[in-house]
Parts: structure tokens; C-alpha cells; sequence
């Protein structure tokens, strides 16, 4: 199977008939290189937890190109095995705490308040563009202590890096190189002059206890600012369009808006962020449903799949705001879950609030929704509404 064949478009489609025919399928994936792909919800979910499935790019056999980051870069935790995933995941664990977390709420309401503010009382907007993106991209840069003037560039960064556009072969490259020059620069003046911030923190641990080399520095701060504003914008969007499709779930939700917080799990179970999570490599010869995968091979886990398997989640193509949809994998499993998982549930569970309540009448504006050119993540590239 050719991983491009109908999967951009209709990607549930294809999932169901390969959980139905073969859960652990032989794929082709766009630059050419052969790969395996678990799609199945108990497959998925003990790939995600099993050690002898590395994220280490040296354990691969060398035919997976993907994304090449350059070495500053390139050492961060998707890349990474324990004991040095352990070590740095402690390290910048303490930023996502309940508690830090909890601290954050009111700022991420203040934001969303301003941004909807400056939509007015009534109109028409591309919602990805003044809020669902926006959004993230504030709490993100507050959190490192990225100063305002110099946020603008982020989205067509990561969507650069995400979601490339052929006409632009060149893109990704200049986006990883506007970006390293972005990140050294902010280093340096946070080296000079700290602050209250997690980058300062995270640069005192390095200089301080010698615990953070210069690339794993540069490439935390990387991961914490691509993977912060990426899965939450996404996260956000396609929550708002699930609502929006579906109006019985809607106004139940604005009947009762206690039931946020358990609905944005449904959401993420339903339309979650990312339909890959990031490719494996067996560090020996592995079987997964029956089918042996050697060492070194590509293996690829369905998070979207695995959340819409019928043996997991009834009826799982309907979305039902009233289901316990605990154990989803949106947001992954085991020692690589979601590091900002508890900040983008808090971002989502805030901005569906501050929405719902100042717009009502919220609705779909007329025409064809678009989604992001991308295998991985699943996101729209414009939300047009109305209000």
C-alpha cells in the first residue's frame, strides 16, 4: 500500500479497512522507503510501551530518511531512549506539573478573552488564524520568555517542517535554519540576561550542573516550542469543527459547560492532533498480530486508528460527548506520552469555554474545509465561521 493513496483525504477510511484486513500492514511511505504500520487499538498501545521499540534513528537500518534536523537540533526526546530521555524528561517535567499547569489557567484565559475581543461583537474569521493558533502560541512563548516582537514567524515555521509544500522543496531547510538562528540568539540573551522563564531555568541546570549538553539545550527549547504550539492549535481547531458538525453535541455542551473538560477528551479521541505518532525502530526482531517485523525496520503506530477501534470504543465514528473515552492515544502512551499533555487539555478546556461563551451563534461559514498536507498531524489549514 501507498501511504499517500486516499490517506490525506479520507484517513478513517483506510484505517478501518486495514484494522479489518491486516492490523499490521506493509507500507510505502512518501519518499519511498518501505515501512510497517500498526493500526489496531491493543497493537498501538503496546508498541507505544514496549523498550524493544527504539526512537533512536542509529537503530534504524538506514532506508527511513523522514525529517533530517540538523545536530542542534536533532537531540531531543523524539529521538531519544532512556537513560538520557529519563534524564532530560525530568528535567523539563517540572514545567508541566498540575500544579504549574494550574497557575497557568488564568493567564491562557486572559489571552483567549483578548483574542476574541479583538474579533468584535459579530463577523465572519478564519478562527485557526486569529484564535486557535494564536492562542497556543502566546502560552508557548510566555512559558520560555520569547519576547512578542518575535513570535511572528512560528506557524509558517512549523508548518514548514509539518506539512511541506512541494512547490517549495527548499522550505523545510530554510524554516530549520531560520529557526536554529532563532534559538541560538534567544539562548545567548537568556545566557546574558535571565529572567523568570523556563528557558532561563533550563540554561541555568546547563551551565550551573553541567546536566544539559549545548545540542540537548538547544534541542529541548526546539521540541517545548514546535510540539507546544503544533499539537494544541490542532487540538483546538479540530475540536471546535467536531462541535461545530455536530449540533446535538453542542448544545449539550452549552447546556451544561461542566462537561468541557470530559468532552475535550472525546475530541481528542474522535479528531485527535496527530494520525502518526513517531516511527519506531525494533532493536530486535519483533511480532506484532501475528506478523514478524526485523530488527531496524520502520514502524509506524496509528494513534487516529487506534481511537477509532470498535473493539476499544463502541460505535467509535460517532462522536458522543457523554462516552468515558479515558484511555484514548491521542496524546500517546507510555515513557513518551505527551510531556505537555495536562497544558494542552487546560489550553483546549479554556478556549472552548471563553468560545462557547461569547459566540452563541457560532456556525460553519459556506465552503470546503482543507486539511494540512500532512501524514502525521491532523489539522486544518483555515476554520472560516461565522458568529
Amino acid at each position: 500500500m501507498d501511504l499517500a493513496d486516499g490517506l490525506l483525504d479520507q484517513p478513517y477510511d483506510i484505517y478501518r479497512r486495514l484494522r479489518d484486513t491486516a492490523p499490521v500492514h506493509r507500507i510505502t511511505g512518501p519518499d519511498g522507503t518501505s515501512a510497517w504500520l500498526v493500526t489496531r487499538y491493543e497493537d498501538v498501545r503496546a508498541v507505544l510501551a514496549d523498550p524493544r521499540l527504539s526512537l533512536d534513528k542509529r537503530r534504524g537500518s538506514g532506508t527511513y530518511k523522514g525529517l533530517s534536523l540538523p545536530p542542534a537540533l536533532d537531540a531531543n526526546l523524539l529521538n531519544m531512549d532512556p537513560p538520557d530521555h529519563t534524564r532530560i524528561r525530568r528535567l523539563v517535567g517540572r514545567a508541566f506539573t498540575p500544579r504549574r499547569v494550574q497557575q497557568l489557567r488564568e493567564p491562557i484565559r486572559r489571552t483567549a478573552d483578548r483574542l476574541l475581543d479583538a474579533l468584535g461583537p459579530h463577523g465572519s474569521t478564519d478562527l485557526v488564524a486569529s484564535y486557535a493558533a494564536p492562542l497556543p502560541i502566546t502560552v508557548i512563548c510566555d512559558l520560555l520568555g520569547i519576547p512578542e516582537g518575535d513570535r511572528l514567524d512560528f506557524r509558517q515555521w512549523t508548518d514548514s517542517l509539518t506539512a511541506p509544500d512541494p512547490a517549495r522543496p527548499h522550505a523545510s531547510k530554510e524554516a530549520m535554519a531560520a529557526m536554529l538562528d532563532f534559538l541560538t540568539r534567544l539562548v545567548a540573551t537568556k545566557r546574558r540576561e535571565p529572567a523568570d522563564d523556563l528557558l532561563s531555568d533550563l540554561i541555568a541546570v546547563r551551565d550551573e550542573g553541567d546536566r544539559l549538553g549545548e545540542d540537548e539545550l538547544m534541542s529541548l527549547a526546539f521540541l517545548i516550542l514546535f510540539a507546544g504550539y503544533e499539537n494544541t492549535v490542532q487540538l483546538i481547531g479540530n475540536a471546535v469543527l467536531a462541535l461545530l458538525q455536530h449540533p446535538d453535541q453542542l448544545a449539550a455542551l452549552r447546556k451544561d459547560p461542566g462537561r468541557i473538560p470530559a468532552a475535550v477528551e472525546e475530541l481528542a479521541r474522535y479528531e485527535g492532533p496527530m494520525l502518526l505518532a513517531m516511527r519506531r525502530f525494533p532493536v530486535e526482531d519483533v511480532t506484532i498480530a501475528g506478523a514478524t517485523i526485523p530488527a531496524g525496520e520502520t514502524v509506524w503506530v496509528s494513534l487516529s486508528a487506534a481511537d477509532r477501534d470498535p473493539a476499544r470504543f463502541p460505535d467509535p465514528d460517532r462522536l458522543d460527548l457523554s462516552r468515558d473515552a479515558s484511555g484514548h492515544l491521542s496524546l500517546g502512551h507510555g515513557i513518551h506520552y505527551c510531556l505537555g499533555a495536562p497544558l494542552a487539555r487546560a489550553e483546549t478546556e479554556i478556549a472552548l469555554t471563553a468560545l462557547l461563551e461569547r459566540f452563541p451563534d457560532l456556525a460553519l461559514a459556506e465552503g470546503e474545509l482543507r486539511w494540512r498536507s500532512s501524514l502525521r498531524a491532523r489539522g486544518l489549514t483555515a476554520l472560516p465561521v461565522t458568529y
